[in-house]
């Protein structure tokens, strides 16, 4: 292993301590900072995707409001974990009734995966938020609002985390890869952008585990360290398919399926990123394009109904040759 590479989780490491720091969310920073000028914070719901920085934004508020005495006046829990009633009967009441430790006269109450707590854990956690108030500060995180009930959602203020912008996203990852001394490749920055769909944290493990494997982090260090097929393979079995060689093309498939245990499910994902990426460099005419798709969404229904995959998946190669056939006609 290289010396430079470190063993501390570079997510937690290049966790933002400050508000100021956060990638992004600039809108909500900025709310957020508010509050703490005013030492007053109403109940708070943060609800977006995974890794926009929802729980970090909690995590610096808490930091800002009380300095190094923020863990004595922060109870942070994982609701998907500690889920049900008796947790807010007992462990959060009896925390929410103790007075604070610091000149803000109220402590906070940070409840991760908060849309996963059971029906009645939420119906207990709305009264247990009336009764406190004055003592407690709820900070409720959520990938989906529509999973809080209506009454806990009208006691909160909701901020919406919005996905990361691509040039921010990528940006903070040359700023760890440089802090690490590591090298990374603009295609190496693209294929985690691409495998991590906004999710920085994800990204950022991503990142982690490509240099622990290679000197350079490059997009096919990447796909090796996360065991996914790189987006040459798929596009060489969708060439040979229009192309007109099935045979070939199945091969290909089936190198696909055994090698890197893919489901049929997976393999339609990859090949509908690469027919509608503009980067992809197939070159499709929009009608074949629009041909593709369509018969995509058909085996991926058939498929997620219980059809078999690989005799799904070699349709779709024959249905692509004799489309690349009737184009190659026109």
């Amino acid at each position: 292993m290289s010396e430079r590479y470190s063993l501390e989780l570079w997510v937690e490491k290049y966790r933002p301590r400050r508000l100021d720091e956060m990638v992004d969310q600039r809108e909500i920073v900025e709310r957020l900072k508010e509050f703490v000028r005013e030492k007053n914070v109403p109940h708070l719901l943060f609800v977006g995707p995974p890794g926009t920085g929802k729980t970090t934004a909690a995590l610096c508020l808490a930091y800002e409001l009380y300095g190094e005495k923020w863990r004595d006046n922060t109870l942070e829990l994982n609701a998907s974990d500690e889920r049900g009633i008796d947790v807010i009967r007992t462990r959060i009441k009896e925390y929410a009734r103790t007075v604070p430790l610091s000149e803000v006269p109220f402590k906070l109450i940070i409840l991760d995966e908060a849309d996963n707590m059971t029906g009645d854990a939420q119906q207990a956690l709305r009264r247990t938020m009336e009764l406190y108030s004055r003592t407690a500060r709820f900070i409720l995180i959520a990938n989906y609002a529509s999973k809080i009930i209506e009454p806990i959602q009208s006691r909160c203020a909701i901020f919406r985390f919005q996905p990361i912008p691509k040039e921010d996203f990528i940006a903070r990852l040359r700023y760890i890869a440089e802090s690490e001394g590591v090298k990374v490749t603009e295609d190496g920055l693209e294929a985690i952008w691409e495998e991590s769909m906004g999710d920085m944290r994800k990204a950022i493990n991503a990142l982690q585990a490509a240099a622990a494997i290679g000197e350079v982090v490059d997009a096919d260090t990447v796909y090796k360290a996360l065991g996914k097929v790189t987006p040459t393979e798929i596009r060489d079995m969708i060439k040979l398919a229009l192309g007109g060689n099935f045979l070939a093309a199945r091969e290909k498939l089936r190198a696909l399926l055994y090698s890197y245990g893919l489901s049929g499910v997976d393999v339609i994902k990859l090949v509908y990123r690469e027919v509608t990426s503009a980067r992809s460099g197939l070159d499709l005419d929009e009608r074949t394009r629009l041909e593709l798709v369509e018969l995509l969404g058909e085996l991926n229904y058939r498929i997620v109904e219980g059809a078999d995959d690989e005799i799904q998946l070699n349709a779709l190669l024959a249905k692509m040759a004799l489309i690349g056939a009737k184009r190659g006609r026109a």
